[in-house]
């Protein structure tokens, strides 16, 4: 069973850094992509990042790209998602999420799918 928390959330100002953590356990961690969605009160959920752990390939969202950067720690099985230069508009709750490597789908090129969540946490950044 997938196993995934999330740690780093809180308070930022606009323009600084902060950085999350997902912690995976459960599951053999080369065999799963993580990436991370995002979910702003009256927003659509977005998929934001993944990083493929067997390739090391990355995917971002325009929203996000330049300044954030997703890293793993394989043996930690952590992921890190550095956010840098934070804005306001990027204050939502944040969930680590887990894929299973699928020959037929590459997170790397269209993004996290979703198939197991963390509980999230919150990340506020103030202006």
């Amino acid at each position: 069973e997938v196993q995934l928390v999330e740690s780093g959330g809180g308070l930022v100002r606009s323009g600084g850094s902060l950085r999350l953590s997902c912690a995976v356990s459960g599951v053999t961690f080369d065999e799963y992509d993580i990436g991370c969605f995002r979910q702003a009160p009256g927003k659509e959920r977005e998929g934001l990042v993944c990083i493929s752990n067997s390739e090391g390939r990355t995917y971002y969202a325009d929203s996000v790209k330049g300044r954030f950067q997703i890293s793993s720690d394989n043996a930690k099985n952590t992921v890190y998602l550095q956010m840098n230069s934070p804005k306001p508009e990027d204050t939502a709750v944040y969930y680590c999420v887990a894929d299973r490597v699928d020959a037929f789908y590459y997170c790397s090129d269209y993004g996290p799918l979703g198939d197991f969540w963390g509980q999230g946490t919150q990340v506020t950044v103030s202006s």
